[in-house]
């Protein structure tokens, strides 16, 4: 981009700090070079020098002078092919919250050899006028499922007392084997994370681990083989689920990173992954004060394990109806 040119602070930028808000929307540009232009007077907020920690308001115009780069509206990175991807997975859309269906091996966000996810093609879900949504939780690589996303920093902050709360249902589904003796009950477990770097796996651990439960409740079972499980985690620990379902004796199928062996059937031919499925998110809109109920379709690529045991892949079985909370 050439020539001088202006950026209008959004009402969801208010009180940033600039240089903060030039990182975002000059992304790549070296942080020196922007302390520079700043220093000496090039870039301005409604035509004063600033200085780097100076704190924006909403309606304030940022001069940028001459540079080459990309703006954060440009959709920086974001090829068209990873934009209608992205778009495609969107099943709920309102003034404040998107949903998307997160398929199985994407990353939520970036990290160690994972340069393709879901925080990365969010720019491509930025409606006119509108800004960057924010990630409010996080699924597994592996699992798939509702992902909530925010619209402005006010509604990811609303949305993260939600979840740090008991005031929020999260439903998953998952096939287990074998299946549980009982029919429901509780799980409670402390987790921790053990491992070295680049192969850290969560375990429990009753000095060290931090205090996790998670509900269950079968949904219907083939003989004592396989079962179609709904899992409530009370708390959000990192594979919560995963850990708690292989420390019952009933690991998820296709866990071989929690059940072993024990997680896969010979013979059967089922889809390599792991079998858990982020069903439906409940709570109480920030906004609008409605509860709200969002729910995800199973991924095409465990439909057919679901179907191969005779389970109902549209089952409308209210797990945890007998709990009040939310």
């Amino acid at each position: 981009m050439s020539g001088v040119y202006h950026i209008e602070v959004t009402e969801d930028e208010d009180n940033q700090r600039l240089d903060r808000f030039l990182q975002k929307h000059l992304k790549g540009t070296p942080f020196g070079l922007l302390q520079k232009l700043m220093r000496s007077g090039q870039i301005r907020v409604d035509s004063k020098r600033v200085k780097a920690a100076t704190r924006i308001v909403a309606g304030q115009k940022v001069r940028i002078p001459p540079m080459q780069t990309k703006t954060h509206h440009e959709k920086e990175g974001v090829s068209d092919k990873d934009a209608a991807f992205i778009q495609s997975l969107v099943i709920y859309n309102d003034d404040d919250i998107i949903a998307i269906n997160k398929p199985s091996g994407l990353a939520t966000q970036g990290g160690t050899n994972i340069n393709r996810h879901v925080d990365g093609m969010l720019d491509a879900l930025v409606e006119k006028g509108g800004v960057r949504p924010r990630l409010v939780h996080r699924l597994d690589k592996d699992t798939s499922g509702v992902l909530l996303l925010a619209k402005s920093a006010n509604m990811a902050r609303e949305m993260g007392k939600i979840f740090q709360g008991r005031n929020i249902r999260k439903i998953y589904w998952a096939l287990t084997l074998p299946a549980p003796e009982m029919n429901n009950g509780e799980i409670r477990a402390p987790i921790h994370k053990a491992g070295g770097f680049g192969n850290e796996k969560m375990v429990v651990d009753a000095e060290e681990g931090l205090r996790s439960s998670t509900l269950f409740d079968v949904v219907e079972r083939a003989h004592k083989q396989v079962a179609f499980v709904a899992f409530w985690p009370r708390t959000g620990r990192t594979h919560q689920i995963r850990v708690h379902a292989a420390h019952m004796g009933c690991p998820i199928l296709g866990d071989g990173k929690y059940g072993g062996q024990d997680a896969f059937l010979d013979g059967m031919d089922h889809v390599k992954r792991v079998h858990l499925h982020a069903h439906s998110i409940r709570f109480k809109h920030p906004k609008t004060k409605k509860m709200i109920e969002i729910s995800a379709p199973l991924a095409d690529d465990i439909k057919e394990s679901w179907k191969s045991f005779g389970f109902d892949i549209n089952s409308t079985y209210n797990a945890f109806d007998d709990i009040k909370e939310v």
